[in-house]
This record gives structure tokens, C-alpha cells and sequence, in this order.
């Protein structure tokens, strides 16, 4: 562990000190391009990936890198080992200087087509802290650093009424979501709630934390459930569909599911099967994880799910 766990933790040290010396560069708000997967790519962005790749190098390990904005890359001879890297999940919270932003790195062996299953170490890293929590496939547990209380430390909550929640909404129809979960919302902003942080670890890594309940994104659902909106989302997308890529969620899984949360996708289903390298709409997922299996299950049954065809 303690080789791989050092090697991680200088990559996103390295991102996260670039990320921090740049971020107050006025270039880095603006829109630079678009990533593979065709979310918008900040200027910010550019700083995360450039330290990313330098880290690699200078380290002169063979390994293939997978990251959001540059895809798959190889360096040296015969890697074994394949990175899923999201140098920034929280580009916005980054760039406007807010804390909700972490450095996410997986670590899968590299194969013919490796999967959320076979990610064998996990890392995110807090970019403002520099707090992190690491995991270990086979090892008990979670790593935690840089936290004033034991982590991990989920609740107990199973109340939808009480839960502290997140959700997604980038890329996200707006009226869908609240179509589907805006009673939800109603029933637990003022007893319990209800925050928008804009980066699906950050949100995960809070139920680890025990700062919240529940991480929901159903859009990926929704489109799968009825494909007639495929124009809506592509609408609010730039033209694209931006749901859940592995690499969001590529070792927020490991850690979740080690740290004793529970986390499917939208119909109650295992995320292992995503693959890592994969960004085309089928290989997108959703996501709902909470800290109970009550949680999950009423979460899962108290959504107002879409039929097809079914008009506002």
C-alpha cells in the first residue's frame, strides 16, 4: 500500500499546490475549449492537467493516464497500471474559490477493458485542505487525513424529511429535476438540507465525512428511461450529454463502498460494470448514495421517476 498510496499522494499534491498558485490568474475563468466528454474546459483546467502529465514524468513510471480534458495517454514501456484522473472534480468551486473541489485519482490494472470493478487503489484529495482519503481494494477501511474527527463517521440517518443532501444539475435539465425530485426538496430544505456543490466526489466524499446524507443524480435515468429527451439534455449540455463519467466517479466508488455507504446507480444497480475509458452516452451512469440502506431504498422509491412519453 505504502508505495502506491506515496505515489498518489505526490500526484495530487502537485496538482493541488498548481491548482492553488494559479487559481487567482483571471485567464482561468474563462472558457477555453471543451473536454472529450464535452463539459467546458477552464482555464484552470489547463494548470490541473499540465501537472498531472509533468508528475508523471518526472516520476518516469509506466502507466496509462485517463483524465477528463486530455483522455487516454501512455508513458514508458509496458504500463501495467492505468490512472483515471479528474485533476479538478469541482472546476467552478475551484475557480470561485470555494472549497467544494477535489483531486480524484483510481487506480486500475491495466487490461482490455478495465472497469469500476477493478480499480484497486483510490485517492481524493480536498483541494483547498489538502486533506485526502485513500483506499485500498482488499484492505478494510478507509484512510483518512487532515479531518478533526474520526473518519470515517457516516450517519444514521434514514428520515428523507431530516437527510442533508446534494444534487447535480450541471447538464441537467432543470424542470426534469424538479419534476422528479423537487417534493424531495420541499420536504427537507428546511429540516434537513439540500445543497448543489457541483462535483460528484466532493459530494460522496461528505457522506464519508458524515457532513451529509445522500448524493443523488438521475439524469443518466431519466434519458435511459425515456430517450425522447435526448434533445433536452443536449440542449442544456452544449449539445452534448454530460451525465456521470467514469472518471467522476472512478474512485469515489472504491472509498464509498469501503467506508460502508451505499452506492448504486439510479435503479438500485452496482456501478462496477462502468468502464474506465469509455465517455459515450451508454457508458454514462447515474448515481444515488447514502449513508443507510433505508436511506437508499425510500431515496430510490420517493423519486418520481419519468414514464415514456410523459409530458410536463
Amino acid at each position: 500500500m505504502t508505495d502506491m498510496l506515496d505515489y498518489l499522494l505526490g500526484l495530487a499534491r502537485l496538482v493541488r499546490d498548481e491548482i492553488t498558485a494559479g487559481r487567482a490568474r483571471s485567464e482561468n475563468r474563462g472558457v477555453r475549449g471543451h473536454s472529450p466528454g464535452g463539459d467546458a474546459q477552464f482555464g484552470i483546467d489547463d494548470v490541473a492537467e499540465r501537472a498531472v502529465w509533468k508528475y508523471v514524468v518526472e516520476h518516469d513510471l509506466p502507466v496509462a493516464v485517463f483524465s477528463e480534458d486530455r483522455g487516454l495517454r501512455t508513458h514508458g514501456r509496458g504500463p501495467e497500471h492505468l490512472l483515471v484522473v479528474d485533476p479538478i472534480d469541482g472546476t467552478r468551486p475551484a475557480v470561485a474559490g470555494l472549497e467544494s473541489a477535489t483531486v480524484s485519482v483510481a487506480v486500475a490494472r491495466l487490461g482490455d477493458r478495465p472497469r469500476i470493478a477493478d480499480v484497486e487503489h483510490a485517492l481524493l484529495m480536498e483541494w483547498k485542505t489538502g486533506a485526502h482519503l485513500y483506499a485500498e481494494r482488499g484492505v478494510p477501511g478507509v484512510v483518512a487525513h487532515g479531518y478533526d474527527h474520526p473518519v470515517p463517521a457516516p450517519t444514521r440517518t434514514t428520515d428523507l424529511s431530516r437527510m442533508f443532501w446534494s444534487l447535480e444539475f450541471n447538464g441537467h435539465p432543470a424542470r426534469l429535476m424538479t419534476e422528479a425530485y423537487g417534493h424531495l426538496i420541499d420536504l427537507s430544505a428546511n429540516t434537513g438540507g439540500v445543497f448543489v456543490f457541483n462535483s460528484a466526489t466532493w459530494s460522496i466524499s461528505r457522506l464519508i465525512t458524515g457532513q451529509l446524507d445522500a448524493y443523488v443524480d438521475i439524469g443518466n435515468r431519466l434519458l435511459r428511461d425515456d430517450p425522447a429527451l435526448l434533445g433536452e439534455f443536449r440542449r442544456v449540455g452544449n449539445g452534448r450529454v454530460l451525465h456521470l463519467f467514469p472518471y467522476d466517479i472512478a474512485a469515489a466508488v472504491l472509498l464509498a463502498e469501503q467506508a460502508g455507504l451505499v452506492i448504486t446507480d439510479a435503479y438500485g444497480q452496482p456501478l462496477g460494470d462502468t468502464a474506465l475509458t469509455e465517455l459515450d452516452v451508454a457508458n454514462q451512469r447515474s448515481c444515488v448514495a447514502a449513508s443507510t440502506p433505508e436511506l437508499h431504498r425510500k431515496l430510490l422509491d420517493g423519486i418520481a421517476w419519468r414514464t415514456p412519453g410523459q409530458r410536463a
